[in-house]
Protein backbone atom coordinates (compact mmCIF):
# COMPACT_ATOMS: atom_id res chain seq x y z
CA UNK A 1 0.00 0.00 0.00
CA UNK A 2 1.55 3.34 -1.07
CA UNK A 3 2.65 5.94 1.74
CA UNK A 4 1.98 9.67 1.52
CA UNK A 5 3.68 12.34 3.88
CA UNK A 6 2.79 16.31 3.76
CA UNK A 7 4.25 18.69 5.51
CA UNK A 8 3.08 22.39 5.80
CA UNK A 9 5.62 25.31 6.13
CA UNK A 10 3.32 27.71 7.87
CA UNK A 11 4.05 31.13 8.99
CA UNK A 12 3.92 30.28 12.79
CA UNK A 13 4.57 26.27 12.87
CA UNK A 14 5.93 23.33 10.56
CA UNK A 15 3.85 20.36 10.74
CA UNK A 16 4.02 16.71 9.19
CA UNK A 17 1.69 14.27 8.55
CA UNK A 18 2.57 10.49 7.20
CA UNK A 19 -0.69 8.65 6.30
CA UNK A 20 -0.60 4.78 4.41
CA UNK A 21 -3.64 3.96 2.51
CA UNK A 22 -5.68 0.68 3.59
CA UNK A 23 -8.95 -0.18 1.77
CA UNK A 24 -8.96 3.23 -0.29
CA UNK A 25 -8.56 5.49 3.01
CA UNK A 26 -6.46 7.05 4.95
CA UNK A 27 -4.50 5.80 7.81
CA UNK A 28 -2.30 7.80 10.07
CA UNK A 29 1.19 6.33 10.61
CA UNK A 30 3.20 9.70 12.02
CA UNK A 31 2.77 13.07 13.28
CA UNK A 32 4.99 16.07 14.46
CA UNK A 33 4.85 19.55 14.54
CA UNK A 34 7.67 22.61 15.49
CA UNK A 35 6.97 26.21 16.25
CA UNK A 36 9.62 28.13 14.48
CA UNK A 37 8.01 31.44 13.66
CA UNK A 38 8.92 31.49 10.05
CA UNK A 39 6.74 34.55 9.15
CA UNK A 40 7.73 36.99 12.12
CA UNK A 41 10.59 38.30 10.70
CA UNK A 42 8.66 38.44 7.26
CA UNK A 43 5.72 40.77 8.38
CA UNK A 44 7.80 42.98 9.70
CA UNK A 45 10.44 43.32 7.53
CA UNK A 46 9.60 41.42 3.94
CA UNK A 47 12.66 39.21 4.62
CA UNK A 48 12.92 35.46 6.27
CA UNK A 49 15.65 36.42 9.15
CA UNK A 50 18.48 33.62 8.47
CA UNK A 51 17.62 32.45 12.12
CA UNK A 52 14.10 31.56 11.09
CA UNK A 53 15.15 29.55 8.04
CA UNK A 54 17.99 27.80 10.11
CA UNK A 55 15.17 26.68 12.78
CA UNK A 56 13.08 25.42 9.70
CA UNK A 57 15.35 23.70 8.45
CA UNK A 58 15.97 21.93 11.25
CA UNK A 59 12.67 20.84 11.83
CA UNK A 60 12.44 19.78 8.39
CA UNK A 61 15.69 17.44 8.76
CA UNK A 62 13.78 16.19 11.87
CA UNK A 63 10.74 15.59 9.40
CA UNK A 64 12.83 14.16 6.88
CA UNK A 65 14.60 10.99 8.63
CA UNK A 66 10.83 10.32 9.68
CA UNK A 67 9.49 10.25 6.59
CA UNK A 68 12.73 7.68 5.44
CA UNK A 69 12.11 5.62 8.51
CA UNK A 70 8.65 5.21 7.41
CA UNK A 71 9.59 4.50 3.89
CA UNK A 72 7.14 7.30 1.74
CA UNK A 73 6.31 6.48 -1.87
CA UNK A 74 5.32 10.55 -2.27
CA UNK A 75 5.84 13.48 -0.42
CA UNK A 76 4.09 17.26 -1.21
CA UNK A 77 5.96 19.82 0.58
CA UNK A 78 3.91 23.44 0.57
CA UNK A 79 4.60 26.80 1.88
CA UNK A 80 2.04 29.45 3.19
CA UNK A 81 1.36 32.96 4.16
CA UNK A 82 5.09 34.06 5.20
CA UNK A 83 6.41 32.50 2.33
CA UNK A 84 4.30 34.37 -0.53
CA UNK A 85 5.42 37.49 1.08
CA UNK A 86 9.06 37.28 1.81
CA UNK A 87 10.99 38.83 -0.83
CA UNK A 88 13.92 36.10 -0.14
CA UNK A 89 11.54 32.99 -0.25
CA UNK A 90 13.11 31.91 -3.59
CA UNK A 91 16.53 31.96 -2.05
CA UNK A 92 15.00 29.35 1.08
CA UNK A 93 13.37 27.23 -1.23
CA UNK A 94 17.15 26.66 -2.86
CA UNK A 95 18.31 26.04 0.82
CA UNK A 96 15.46 23.49 1.61
CA UNK A 97 16.35 21.45 -1.94
CA UNK A 98 19.87 21.36 -1.62
CA UNK A 99 19.27 20.14 2.45
CA UNK A 100 16.46 17.37 1.81
CA UNK A 101 16.35 17.28 -1.92
CA UNK A 102 12.61 17.98 -1.35
CA UNK A 103 10.85 20.68 -3.67
CA UNK A 104 8.91 23.23 -1.29
CA UNK A 105 5.90 24.53 -3.06
CA UNK A 106 4.58 27.87 -2.39
CA UNK A 107 0.72 27.76 -3.07
CA UNK A 108 -1.79 30.76 -3.01
CA UNK A 109 -4.30 31.33 -0.22
CA UNK A 110 -7.40 30.24 -2.70
CA UNK A 111 -4.96 27.00 -2.85
CA UNK A 112 -4.76 27.10 1.11
CA UNK A 113 -8.33 26.99 1.43
CA UNK A 114 -9.12 24.64 -1.04
CA UNK A 115 -7.30 21.96 0.47
CA UNK A 116 -8.31 22.67 3.84
CA UNK A 117 -11.93 22.11 2.44
CA UNK A 118 -10.91 18.77 0.89
CA UNK A 119 -8.96 17.47 3.86
CA UNK A 120 -12.11 18.08 6.16
CA UNK A 121 -14.51 16.97 3.74
CA UNK A 122 -12.91 13.92 2.18
CA UNK A 123 -11.27 12.54 6.20
CA UNK A 124 -14.02 14.30 7.76
CA UNK A 125 -17.01 12.28 6.09
CA UNK A 126 -14.56 8.98 6.64
CA UNK A 127 -14.03 9.67 10.46
CA UNK A 128 -18.94 10.08 10.71
CA UNK A 129 -18.04 13.95 11.17
CA UNK A 130 -22.19 15.19 10.83
CA UNK A 131 -23.32 18.06 9.49
CA UNK A 132 -20.96 18.56 6.50
CA UNK A 133 -22.92 18.21 3.69
CA UNK A 134 -25.15 20.94 5.06
CA UNK A 135 -24.31 24.53 4.32
CA UNK A 136 -20.61 24.84 6.25
CA UNK A 137 -18.66 27.70 7.13
CA UNK A 138 -15.26 27.17 7.56
CA UNK A 139 -12.13 29.34 9.08
CA UNK A 140 -8.50 28.67 9.02
CA UNK A 141 -6.36 31.44 11.10
CA UNK A 142 -2.95 30.55 10.80
CA UNK A 143 0.06 32.74 11.42
CA UNK A 144 -0.30 35.01 8.33
CA UNK A 145 -3.53 34.93 6.78
CA UNK A 146 -6.89 32.95 7.46
CA UNK A 147 -8.86 31.23 5.22
CA UNK A 148 -12.07 31.50 5.02
CA UNK A 149 -14.34 29.15 2.79
CA UNK A 150 -18.41 28.75 2.56
CA UNK A 151 -19.51 24.84 1.27
CA UNK A 152 -22.37 23.69 0.31
CA UNK A 153 -23.16 20.01 -0.51
CA UNK A 154 -19.25 19.09 0.43
CA UNK A 155 -18.72 21.77 -2.44
CA UNK A 156 -17.00 24.71 -2.41
CA UNK A 157 -19.43 27.93 -3.01
CA UNK A 158 -17.03 30.78 -2.14
CA UNK A 159 -13.79 31.34 -0.25
CA UNK A 160 -11.22 34.00 0.31
CA UNK A 161 -7.54 34.36 2.05
CA UNK A 162 -7.42 37.74 4.16
CA UNK A 163 -3.98 38.83 5.85
CA UNK A 164 -5.42 38.40 9.38
CA UNK A 165 -3.04 35.62 10.79
CA UNK A 166 -2.22 35.91 14.37
CA UNK A 167 1.80 36.16 13.99
CA UNK A 168 1.22 38.75 11.44
CA UNK A 169 -1.25 41.17 13.54
CA UNK A 170 1.21 40.53 16.66
CA UNK A 171 4.29 41.86 15.11
CA UNK A 172 2.42 44.38 13.57
CA UNK A 173 0.39 45.92 16.33
CA UNK A 174 1.10 44.21 19.38
CA UNK A 175 4.44 44.45 20.38
CA UNK A 176 4.66 45.01 24.17
CA UNK A 177 3.00 43.51 26.70
CA UNK A 178 0.35 43.58 28.03
CA UNK A 179 -1.63 44.65 24.76
CA UNK A 180 -0.98 48.65 24.39
CA UNK A 181 -4.19 49.87 23.59
CA UNK A 182 -3.61 51.65 21.05
CA UNK A 183 -2.42 49.06 19.43
CA UNK A 184 -5.31 46.83 19.68
CA UNK A 185 -7.72 49.54 18.57
CA UNK A 186 -5.85 49.82 15.19
CA UNK A 187 -5.60 46.04 14.81
CA UNK A 188 -9.04 45.95 15.49
CA UNK A 189 -9.90 49.14 12.98
CA UNK A 190 -8.34 46.25 10.25
CA UNK A 191 -9.61 43.31 11.47
CA UNK A 192 -13.13 44.89 10.45
CA UNK A 193 -11.92 46.26 7.24
CA UNK A 194 -10.22 43.37 5.98
CA UNK A 195 -13.90 40.81 7.21
CA UNK A 196 -15.96 43.76 5.07
CA UNK A 197 -14.08 42.81 2.31
CA UNK A 198 -14.49 39.50 3.10
CA UNK A 199 -18.67 40.16 3.27
CA UNK A 200 -18.62 41.38 -0.49
CA UNK A 201 -17.63 37.82 -1.54
CA UNK A 202 -19.43 35.12 1.37
CA UNK A 203 -22.72 35.46 2.53
CA UNK A 204 -23.42 32.58 4.31
CA UNK A 205 -27.02 33.42 5.33
CA UNK A 206 -28.59 30.45 7.36
CA UNK A 207 -25.14 27.86 8.23
CA UNK A 208 -25.63 24.63 10.00
CA UNK A 209 -22.44 24.81 11.05
CA UNK A 210 -19.39 26.47 12.06
CA UNK A 211 -15.57 24.86 12.33
CA UNK A 212 -12.37 26.30 13.05
CA UNK A 213 -9.22 24.77 12.39
CA UNK A 214 -5.59 25.52 13.36
CA UNK A 215 -3.99 26.27 16.86
CA UNK A 216 -5.39 29.07 17.57
CA UNK A 217 -9.02 27.67 17.15
CA UNK A 218 -7.68 24.27 19.45
CA UNK A 219 -6.82 26.88 21.79
CA UNK A 220 -9.64 29.07 22.48
CA UNK A 221 -11.78 26.06 21.96
CA UNK A 222 -10.41 24.30 25.02
CA UNK A 223 -10.32 27.80 26.97
CA UNK A 224 -14.06 28.34 26.34
CA UNK A 225 -14.59 24.48 27.72
CA UNK A 226 -12.93 24.17 30.41
CA UNK A 227 -14.28 27.77 31.67
CA UNK A 228 -17.28 28.55 29.46
CA UNK A 229 -18.91 32.06 29.28
CA UNK A 230 -16.12 32.80 31.93
CA UNK A 231 -16.85 30.96 34.94
CA UNK A 232 -15.00 29.66 37.40
CA UNK A 233 -15.76 25.51 36.63
CA UNK A 234 -15.13 22.66 39.20
CA UNK A 235 -11.64 21.29 39.51
CA UNK A 236 -13.20 17.61 38.49
CA UNK A 237 -14.98 19.18 35.56
CA UNK A 238 -11.55 21.31 34.49
CA UNK A 239 -9.66 18.04 34.61
CA UNK A 240 -12.27 16.13 32.79
CA UNK A 241 -13.07 18.50 29.95
CA UNK A 242 -9.00 19.48 29.99
CA UNK A 243 -8.89 16.06 29.21
CA UNK A 244 -11.04 15.90 26.11
CA UNK A 245 -9.81 18.68 24.49
CA UNK A 246 -5.97 18.07 24.87
CA UNK A 247 -6.56 14.91 23.05
CA UNK A 248 -8.18 17.35 21.03
CA UNK A 249 -4.78 18.12 18.59
CA UNK A 250 -4.83 14.73 17.71
CA UNK A 251 -8.96 14.20 18.13
CA UNK A 252 -10.96 16.52 19.89
CA UNK A 253 -13.06 16.15 22.51
CA UNK A 254 -15.69 14.02 20.82
CA UNK A 255 -15.18 10.37 19.09
CA UNK A 256 -15.80 12.16 15.41
CA UNK A 257 -13.14 14.72 15.97
CA UNK A 258 -14.98 18.09 16.07
CA UNK A 259 -14.87 19.56 19.50
CA UNK A 260 -18.41 20.94 21.12
CA UNK A 261 -19.49 24.28 20.11
CA UNK A 262 -17.58 27.34 21.59
CA UNK A 263 -19.93 29.95 22.01
CA UNK A 264 -19.41 33.59 20.07
CA UNK A 265 -20.10 35.43 23.09
CA UNK A 266 -17.63 33.03 25.15
CA UNK A 267 -14.88 33.80 22.70
CA UNK A 268 -15.33 37.18 23.31
CA UNK A 269 -15.26 37.32 26.37
CA UNK A 270 -12.44 35.09 26.65
CA UNK A 271 -10.86 37.64 24.08
CA UNK A 272 -11.37 40.68 26.22
CA UNK A 273 -9.66 38.93 29.05
CA UNK A 274 -6.65 37.86 27.03
CA UNK A 275 -5.70 41.40 26.13
CA UNK A 276 -5.61 42.63 29.94
CA UNK A 277 -3.41 39.66 30.46
CA UNK A 278 0.09 39.97 30.48
CA UNK A 279 2.42 36.88 28.90
CA UNK A 280 2.54 34.86 32.41
CA UNK A 281 -0.82 35.27 32.72
CA UNK A 282 -1.97 34.25 29.55
CA UNK A 283 0.63 31.09 29.73
CA UNK A 284 -1.43 29.99 32.60
CA UNK A 285 -4.96 30.14 31.07
CA UNK A 286 -6.16 26.38 29.98
CA UNK A 287 -5.84 25.63 26.74
CA UNK A 288 -3.43 28.20 25.76
CA UNK A 289 0.31 27.19 26.90
CA UNK A 290 3.64 29.13 26.49
CA UNK A 291 3.97 29.20 23.01
CA UNK A 292 0.41 29.80 22.31
CA UNK A 293 0.13 32.96 24.35
CA UNK A 294 2.47 34.62 22.78
CA UNK A 295 0.08 35.29 19.32
CA UNK A 296 -3.20 34.33 21.45
CA UNK A 297 -4.26 38.02 21.98
CA UNK A 298 -4.18 38.64 18.06
CA UNK A 299 -6.28 35.33 17.12
CA UNK A 300 -8.79 35.82 19.73
CA UNK A 301 -9.58 38.89 18.60
CA UNK A 302 -9.83 37.91 14.56
CA UNK A 303 -12.23 35.14 15.56
CA UNK A 304 -14.35 36.99 17.83
CA UNK A 305 -14.79 39.69 15.17
CA UNK A 306 -15.36 36.76 12.58
CA UNK A 307 -18.24 35.37 14.50
CA UNK A 308 -19.98 38.38 15.41
CA UNK A 309 -19.55 40.25 12.06
CA UNK A 310 -21.42 36.76 10.17
CA UNK A 311 -23.80 36.42 12.89
CA UNK A 312 -22.31 32.65 14.32
CA UNK A 313 -23.37 31.08 17.25
CA UNK A 314 -20.21 29.69 17.73
CA UNK A 315 -17.51 27.20 15.90
CA UNK A 316 -16.57 23.70 16.45
CA UNK A 317 -13.18 22.66 16.27
CA UNK A 318 -11.55 20.14 14.15
CA UNK A 319 -8.29 19.13 13.80
CA UNK A 320 -8.81 18.22 10.53
CA UNK A 321 -6.47 21.09 8.08
CA UNK A 322 -4.26 22.05 5.62
CA UNK A 323 -1.79 18.35 5.76
CA UNK A 324 -5.03 16.39 5.55
CA UNK A 325 -5.77 17.94 2.39
CA UNK A 326 -2.42 17.56 0.86
CA UNK A 327 -2.64 14.45 1.78
CA UNK A 328 -6.35 13.83 0.43
CA UNK A 329 -5.47 14.82 -2.79
CA UNK A 330 -2.30 12.35 -3.59
CA UNK A 331 -4.80 9.92 -2.42
CA UNK A 332 -7.27 11.26 -5.26
CA UNK A 333 -5.37 11.75 -7.80
CA UNK A 334 -3.71 8.13 -7.57
CA UNK A 335 -6.88 6.21 -6.66
CA UNK A 336 -10.17 6.52 -8.32
CA UNK A 337 -11.92 4.61 -5.77
CA UNK A 338 -11.11 6.49 -3.14
CA UNK A 339 -13.81 8.90 -1.48
CA UNK A 340 -11.97 12.11 -2.38
CA UNK A 341 -11.08 11.21 -5.87
CA UNK A 342 -14.92 12.52 -7.58
CA UNK A 343 -14.75 15.73 -5.30
CA UNK A 344 -11.09 16.49 -6.38
CA UNK A 345 -11.59 15.73 -10.05
CA UNK A 346 -15.02 18.00 -9.90
CA UNK A 347 -13.57 21.13 -8.19
CA UNK A 348 -10.68 21.01 -10.57
CA UNK A 349 -12.24 21.02 -14.23
CA UNK A 350 -14.95 23.49 -12.44
CA UNK A 351 -11.94 25.88 -11.94
CA UNK A 352 -11.33 25.56 -15.35
CA UNK A 353 -14.74 26.34 -16.55
CA UNK A 354 -14.68 29.20 -13.92
CA UNK A 355 -11.22 30.45 -15.72
CA UNK A 356 -12.26 29.89 -19.08
CA UNK A 357 -15.79 32.01 -18.43
CA UNK A 358 -13.81 34.89 -16.67
CA UNK A 359 -12.23 35.65 -19.38
CA UNK A 360 -14.94 35.05 -22.49
CA UNK A 361 -14.24 32.10 -23.68
CA UNK A 362 -17.08 30.01 -25.20
CA UNK A 363 -17.21 26.77 -23.40
CA UNK A 364 -18.79 24.99 -25.74
CA UNK A 365 -17.09 25.76 -28.93
CA UNK A 366 -13.70 24.49 -26.71
CA UNK A 367 -15.78 21.74 -25.58
CA UNK A 368 -15.35 19.46 -28.90
CA UNK A 369 -11.41 20.62 -28.85
CA UNK A 370 -11.24 19.01 -26.02
CA UNK A 371 -13.16 15.95 -26.95
CA UNK A 372 -10.63 15.32 -29.20
CA UNK A 373 -7.98 15.69 -27.61
CA UNK A 374 -8.66 13.64 -25.01
CA UNK A 375 -9.70 10.84 -27.20
CA UNK A 376 -6.11 11.57 -29.23
CA UNK A 377 -4.80 10.91 -25.91
CA UNK A 378 -6.12 7.43 -25.22
CA UNK A 379 -5.87 5.99 -28.38
CA UNK A 380 -2.01 7.19 -29.27
CA UNK A 381 -0.88 6.49 -25.51
CA UNK A 382 1.57 4.13 -27.53
CA UNK A 383 3.15 6.39 -29.57
CA UNK A 384 3.10 9.33 -27.35
CA UNK A 385 3.63 7.26 -23.73
CA UNK A 386 2.95 10.66 -21.92
CA UNK A 387 2.51 10.37 -18.15
CA UNK A 388 -1.37 9.94 -17.00
CA UNK A 389 -1.49 13.69 -15.79
CA UNK A 390 -1.28 14.64 -19.15
CA UNK A 391 -4.65 13.75 -19.76
CA UNK A 392 -5.58 16.22 -17.37
CA UNK A 393 -4.11 18.92 -18.19
CA UNK A 394 -3.90 18.61 -22.54
CA UNK A 395 -8.09 18.96 -21.70
CA UNK A 396 -7.34 22.02 -19.55
CA UNK A 397 -4.92 23.51 -22.17
CA UNK A 398 -7.88 22.78 -24.94
CA UNK A 399 -10.37 24.29 -23.03
CA UNK A 400 -8.17 27.63 -21.98
CA UNK A 401 -6.57 28.38 -25.51
CA UNK A 402 -8.55 31.18 -26.44
CA UNK A 403 -7.86 33.31 -22.97
CA UNK A 404 -5.43 34.95 -24.50
CA UNK A 405 -8.19 36.97 -26.59
CA UNK A 406 -9.27 38.80 -23.76
CA UNK A 407 -6.45 40.91 -24.21
CA UNK A 408 -5.57 40.98 -28.03
CA UNK A 409 -6.65 38.69 -30.42
CA UNK A 410 -3.11 39.51 -32.45
CA UNK A 411 -0.57 37.84 -30.47
CA UNK A 412 -3.25 36.04 -28.36
CA UNK A 413 -1.42 32.43 -27.67
CA UNK A 414 1.59 34.32 -25.99
CA UNK A 415 -1.48 36.09 -23.69
CA UNK A 416 -2.82 33.21 -23.10
CA UNK A 417 0.50 31.39 -21.84
CA UNK A 418 0.62 34.16 -19.67
CA UNK A 419 -3.13 34.36 -18.36
CA UNK A 420 -2.79 30.54 -17.45
CA UNK A 421 0.18 30.44 -15.47
CA UNK A 422 -0.63 33.18 -13.25
CA UNK A 423 -4.49 32.64 -13.01
CA UNK A 424 -5.56 30.74 -9.69
CA UNK A 425 -6.94 27.14 -11.17
CA UNK A 426 -7.83 24.80 -7.78
CA UNK A 427 -6.00 21.74 -7.96
CA UNK A 428 -3.12 22.76 -10.33
CA UNK A 429 -0.02 23.88 -8.47
CA UNK A 430 2.39 26.78 -10.00
CA UNK A 431 4.11 24.04 -12.13
CA UNK A 432 0.90 22.49 -13.27
CA UNK A 433 -0.09 25.62 -14.57
CA UNK A 434 3.38 26.74 -16.25
CA UNK A 435 3.05 23.37 -18.22
CA UNK A 436 -0.44 23.30 -19.49
CA UNK A 437 0.29 27.38 -20.54
CA UNK A 438 3.00 25.84 -23.01
CA UNK A 439 1.22 23.59 -23.92
CA UNK A 440 -1.71 26.09 -24.47
CA UNK A 441 1.30 28.61 -26.37
CA UNK A 442 2.26 26.84 -29.72
CA UNK A 443 -0.67 26.44 -31.63
CA UNK A 444 0.19 29.33 -33.92
CA UNK A 445 3.28 29.13 -36.25
CA UNK A 446 5.90 29.28 -33.47
CA UNK A 447 7.34 25.42 -32.18
CA UNK A 448 8.84 25.03 -28.44
CA UNK A 449 12.14 25.78 -28.18
CA UNK A 450 14.85 25.31 -25.39
CA UNK A 451 15.54 28.92 -24.43
CA UNK A 452 11.80 29.83 -24.76
CA UNK A 453 10.09 32.11 -21.91
CA UNK A 454 7.25 29.71 -21.53
CA UNK A 455 9.39 26.94 -20.87
CA UNK A 456 11.76 28.27 -18.43
CA UNK A 457 10.41 27.33 -15.26
CA UNK A 458 9.46 23.95 -16.73
CA UNK A 459 12.27 21.27 -15.89
CA UNK A 460 14.48 20.30 -18.51
CA UNK A 461 13.08 16.70 -18.66
CA UNK A 462 9.42 17.96 -19.36
CA UNK A 463 10.53 20.00 -22.25
CA UNK A 464 9.80 16.57 -24.65
CA UNK A 465 6.67 15.44 -23.09
CA UNK A 466 5.41 19.34 -23.19
CA UNK A 467 6.53 18.91 -26.98
CA UNK A 468 4.26 15.80 -28.00
CA UNK A 469 1.20 17.19 -26.24
CA UNK A 470 1.38 20.33 -27.94
CA UNK A 471 1.25 18.36 -31.22
CA UNK A 472 -1.78 16.47 -30.22
CA UNK A 473 -3.32 19.93 -29.39
CA UNK A 474 -2.83 21.05 -32.52
CA UNK A 475 -4.82 17.88 -34.08
CA UNK A 476 -7.80 18.48 -32.14
CA UNK A 477 -7.50 21.93 -32.70
CA UNK A 478 -7.20 21.21 -36.75
CA UNK A 479 -10.19 19.23 -36.45
CA UNK A 480 -12.53 21.85 -35.28
CA UNK A 481 -12.48 24.89 -37.26
CA UNK A 482 -15.41 26.61 -35.94
CA UNK A 483 -17.70 23.79 -35.85
CA UNK A 484 -19.25 23.44 -32.40
CA UNK A 485 -22.62 23.17 -34.00
CA UNK A 486 -21.56 20.08 -36.92
CA UNK A 487 -19.16 18.02 -34.79
CA UNK A 488 -16.68 15.62 -36.65
CA UNK A 489 -15.89 12.43 -35.74
CA UNK A 490 -12.66 10.69 -36.53
CA UNK A 491 -11.09 7.09 -36.14
CA UNK A 492 -7.27 6.69 -35.49
CA UNK A 493 -5.54 3.88 -37.09
CA UNK A 494 -2.11 3.09 -36.18
CA UNK A 495 0.54 1.05 -38.00
CA UNK A 496 4.45 0.65 -37.26
CA UNK A 497 5.28 3.84 -39.51
CA UNK A 498 2.57 5.93 -40.37
CA UNK A 499 -0.79 6.77 -38.10
CA UNK A 500 -4.09 7.60 -40.06
CA UNK A 501 -6.79 9.65 -39.07
CA UNK A 502 -9.61 9.17 -40.88
CA UNK A 503 -12.70 12.01 -40.45
CA UNK A 504 -15.96 11.37 -40.83
CA UNK A 505 -17.62 14.44 -43.05
CA UNK A 506 -19.93 16.43 -41.44
CA UNK A 507 -22.89 19.00 -43.48
CA UNK A 508 -20.39 20.67 -44.53
CA UNK A 509 -18.02 18.63 -45.62
CA UNK A 510 -14.38 17.94 -43.91
CA UNK A 511 -11.92 19.97 -46.59
CA UNK A 512 -10.82 22.25 -44.43
CA UNK A 513 -10.56 19.86 -41.63
CA UNK A 514 -8.42 17.48 -43.58
CA UNK A 515 -6.08 20.53 -44.97
CA UNK A 516 -5.52 21.53 -41.48
CA UNK A 517 -4.12 18.15 -40.37
CA UNK A 518 -1.90 17.57 -43.07
CA UNK A 519 -0.76 20.92 -42.51
CA UNK A 520 0.78 19.47 -39.49
CA UNK A 521 1.80 16.14 -40.79
CA UNK A 522 5.60 17.57 -41.38
CA UNK A 523 5.70 19.04 -37.20
CA UNK A 524 4.05 15.71 -36.44
CA UNK A 525 6.74 13.63 -38.18
CA UNK A 526 9.48 15.46 -36.41
CA UNK A 527 8.27 15.17 -33.19
CA UNK A 528 7.06 11.00 -33.48
CA UNK A 529 8.81 9.84 -36.47
CA UNK A 530 6.00 8.26 -38.43
CA UNK A 531 4.11 9.70 -41.23
CA UNK A 532 0.71 11.14 -40.45
CA UNK A 533 -1.82 11.00 -43.07
CA UNK A 534 -5.57 12.17 -42.82
CA UNK A 535 -8.28 11.04 -45.16
CA UNK A 536 -12.21 10.60 -45.38
CA UNK A 537 -14.07 7.59 -43.73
Amino acid sequence: MPIFAAVDIGSNSCRLKIAKVVAHRLKTLAEDREVTRLGASVFESGLVSPEAMALTLRALKRFQRTVQAHGVDQIRVVATSAMRDARNGAAFQTWVKAETGWNMEIISGLEEGRLIHLGLMALGTAKGEQGLGGRVLLMDLGGGSCEITLSEHKRIKETISVPLGAVRLTEQFLQSDPAPADGLARMRQLIVRELRKAHRKIQPGRVSLAIATSGTAAALAEACIIKPAGQRASKAATKSAGKRVAAGTAGLTLSSGMSGLAPTAAVRKLATRLAKLALPEREAVPGIGPRRAEIIVAGAQVYAELLESFGLKGFKYSPLGLRDGILAQMLAEQDARATAHEQFEHERWESVLATARRYGVDTKQSEPVRAHAVQLFKELKALHQLPAEYESWLATAAMLRDTGKFINHQGHHRHTQYIVSSSEIYGYTQLHRTVVSAIARYLGKSRPQPGDRALRNIPAEEHKNVQRAVVLLRLAVALNQDRASDVLRVAVKTYPKRIYLEVQPGRTGAELELWSLRKEADYFREVFGRELFATLA
